[in-house]
């Protein structure tokens, strides 16, 4: 396949046809032991079905090589020490296949899926890529390293034809198989005929015939073979031979940053289910990384022991891919918001976002990292609760104090431009109000005293009367100075005097500064 492409009548160059094929062997295995980093040292064996008649589907090498086969009882498991078994779980195998399909969409839009009783056999159509991946071997090398990144254990064969880069995968083991362009018959002679996937018939009717390898199937005459087994024959030859033809569909999957897991008995520690959430946020950040992006939110939905979901969703100040910070606030926002009842499985869904830059100034001082306050503000909101931890935003209406708080975020704002003379008088809220007592007349505040020290008004603005919400049992109404005051000291004062009218209460509400 290194070899120079063919010219077509006018003598340009035609595109190199070049087929990738990953497989994935005891995929239902692999599917579990990918959020569970901690078993791949040990021999697991997955079960399928419901007690008593569970079955072993599929294992991992180690419990092969100790003499675990497809189709064994739970009660013979039982003889072999240290054997991890786990249940299947179609959630995660239908995740997991979509994480395969991600990671090949960052080599190529063009793949179509094959069937395989036990494994995920997925064909990527790399022809035209040797400007951007090098050649077809470098190509299929880069690709197995970034299936292994997220925990795959991929076999790989490369070939022009279609069905012998399949062939070559399910024989590869964990070398790659690679068959050169127009040596894709000698490639396979050695193989055996199981390599083609062939029916309990079709293995029955061949071994009859003496043959073991697809070389010695491919020897055969093609009219012979024909004539005994049809146009099943001749597909048969065709593939024995490299030489069968196929029109690619290529699949057209939707991006989704999803990781699900179920676990075998409930889970009641807050450690245990970060345990798990830690390996699910380290895949979800390297399929973010894998397209340039990073995690904008994180969204944590758990099933509960009993019916019922727990769902909490965390939104950084930024975008990022910082897994132990991401974990952090998830501890600090579960500790904060338990789940009622001990959890069966677990959903980790993210949306993704473009990776924040910070411009630092040349000579501005540095500015405290961002995640460092959401951190900040994670613990705050664990002390005192999230309702009083943000920033103040004002609603539509006129009564005082009328806010509420909404999460913090930093806007940017265009710096105005400085005119000249002007002037900028600041109103500090007190909260608490402080009780005044006030002495009137002719409606007019004559004094006033606070804290047991007397104020002489000398100027006075108002009043300035406010109420709203008379449809309601919230009704209020009230009047308001503005007072410059002097006390017997010569203190001077200016301050913002409220009179509750329903209540018949007089209170200092702000200082002017």
């Amino acid at each position: 396949m290194d070899e120079q492409p063919e010219l077509d009548e006018r003598g340009s160059r035609m595109r190199e046809a070049v087929y990738v094929c990953l497989r994935l062997a005891e995929f239902a295995a692999q599917a579990l032991l990918r959020l569970r980093p901690a078993m791949k040292q040990a021999a697991v064996a997955v079960m399928e079905g419901e007690p008593p008649l569970e079955q072993v589907c599929a294992m991992n090498a180690l419990a092969a090589r100790t003499g675990v086969k497809p189709g064994m009882t739970r009660t013979e498991l039982e003889s072999f020490s240290e054997l991890q078994i786990l249940r299947r779980s179609v959630v995660e195998e239908r995740c997991a296949r979509a994480v395969l399909i991600e990671c090949a969409e960052a080599f190529t839009p063009r793949m179509e899926e094959q069937p395989d009783t036990t494994a995920l056999v997925l064909v990527l159509d790399m022809s035209g890529s040797r400007r951007m991946f090098g050649s077809p071997q470098a190509a299929a090398r880069r690709i197995q390293q970034a299936a292994r990144q997220l925990g795959f254990f991929v076999q790989v064969g490369v070939s022009a034809n279609f069905f012998c880069a399949v062939c070559l995968a399910r024989a590869a083991g964990s070398r790659l198989l690679l068959a050169p362009a127009g040596e894709e018959a000698n490639a396979l002679a050695p193989l055996p005929l199981a390599m083609l996937l062939l029916t309990a018939q079709q293995h029955e009717t061949l071994a009859l015939w003496g043959l073991r390898t697809i070389g010695e199937l491919a020897a055969l005459p093609e009219v012979d073979l024909v004539v005994r087994l049809g146009q099943e024959g001749k597909r048969l030859r065709l593939l024995a031979r490299g030489e069968h033809p196929h029109l690619m569909i290529p699949l057209e999957p939707e991006v989704q940053l999803v990781e699900q897991m179920e676990f075998d008995a409930p889970v009641e520690l807050l450690d245990s289910l970060l345990f798990v959430l830690a390996s699910m946020l380290a895949q979800l950040i390297q399929r973010a990384q894998n397209r340039e992006l990073a995690l904008a939110s994180v969204t944590v939905r758990l099933r509960l022991d009993g019916g019922g979901e727990h769902e909490r969703t965390l939104k950084p100040a930024l975008p990022l891919l910082d897994r132990a910070l991401l974990l952090k606030l998830l501890h600090l926002d579960l500790e904060a918001h338990s789940p009622p009842a001990a959890v069966l499985a677990v959903e980790l869904t993210a949306e993704a976002g473009s990776r924040s830059k910070v411009q630092m100034g040349l000579f501005s001082p540095p500015l405290p990292e961002p995640m460092r306050l959401e951190v900040t503000l994670a613990r705050i909101a664990a002390l005192v609760g999230e309702e009083r931890v943000g920033r103040a935003r004002l609603v539509d209406s006129h009564r005082p104090e009328s806010f509420v708080m909404e999460r913090f975020s930093v806007r940017v704002v265009s710096p105005k431009k400085n005119r000249l003379h002007s002037h900028a008088i600041a109103l500090r809220q007190l909260r608490p109000p402080v009780a005044v007592h006030v002495q009137s007349g002719r409606r007019r505040i004559e004094a006033f005293h606070l804290e047991g020290t007397r104020f002489e008004v000398h100027r006075l603005y108002g009043p300035w009367r406010r109420s709203g919400q008379w449809w309601s049992q919230d009704v209020w109404s009230r009047e308001e100075w503005d007072v410059a005051a002097q006390s017997n000291a010569g203190a001077g004062l200016l301050c913002l005097l409220a009179h509750d009218l329903l209540r018949d209460r007089w209170q200092m509400v702000a200082l002017y500064d």
